[in-house]
């Protein structure tokens, strides 16, 4: 397991911020007991936010099919009208990931990124109905080859405040290559052709780069 390059000025701000923190408490909270909670605290905290931006060492499960691109809950598999590309109709995945999941983004299949655009918006809570459409998110197409093209949205949450993306249109892409990283939030919605095989259930825990959520024909 390594550390993400997106993480290191936080980790070390977190750091710095505690150190001071832990300097204003010894001069003035007298309590022994009570600093030491609070030293509790803070070392949780800053364990937290080292662990958030871990990249796991995984075997990719590469093939002809769709991978999650992120570690999560399965929260939604419905039809909906997809109007920001597409403009048709088409079978949407989501998964969201919970704060103690990794949040790094992976390609879900090899292909050539055809679109990609950044969206500011709100921070409805991630399960709310309407944050893959008014929340912060950045689209992403890649397409396979003519006809297995999916959209990839990385949507932020109440807690996200910033989404990366690497993707830019032309780039021609690996299953299992990073895409980018949401942090602190939050769901990744797949919006995927009619009739495509779904490989996952609603509850479903999936993992990214390894667990089959669709299946190309």
């Amino acid at each position: 397991m390594r550390l993400h390059r997106e993480g290191s000025k936080i980790i070390l701000f977190t750091f710095m911020l505690m150190v001071v923190i832990w300097l204003l408490i010894t001069r003035y909270v007298g309590h022994d007991t009570i600093k030491y909670v609070l030293l509790a605290g803070m070392i949780l905290l800053l364990t937290w936010v080292t662990f958030f931006f871990r990249i796991p060492k995984r075997k990719i499960n590469y093939g002809n099919h769709i991978l999650s691109s992120a570690d999560g809950k399965v929260v939604a598999i419905e039809e909906v009208k997809e109007e920001e590309y597409f403009n048709e109709p088409r079978l949407m995945i989501s998964v969201f990931m919970s704060p103690f999941n990794v949040h790094v983004n992976w390609y879900p299949f090899e292909g050539e990124i055809k679109y990609s655009k950044y969206h500011p918006g709100r921070y409805f809570i991630a399960h709310h109905p309407k944050s893959s459409e008014l929340n912060e998110c950045t689209s992403v197409v890649l397409e396979r080859k003519p006809g297995q093209d999916v959209l990839i949205r990385q949507v932020a949450g109440i807690m996200a405040r910033r989404i990366i993306c690497y993707a830019k249109p032309g780039d021609k892409v690996e299953q299992g290559e990073e895409m980018g990283i949401i942090r602190f939030g939050s769901r990744v919605d797949f919006f995927l052709p009619l009739g495509t095989k779904v490989r996952v259930k609603m509850g479903q825990t999936v993992r990214a780069m390894t667990s089959v959520i669709a299946q190309f024909e």
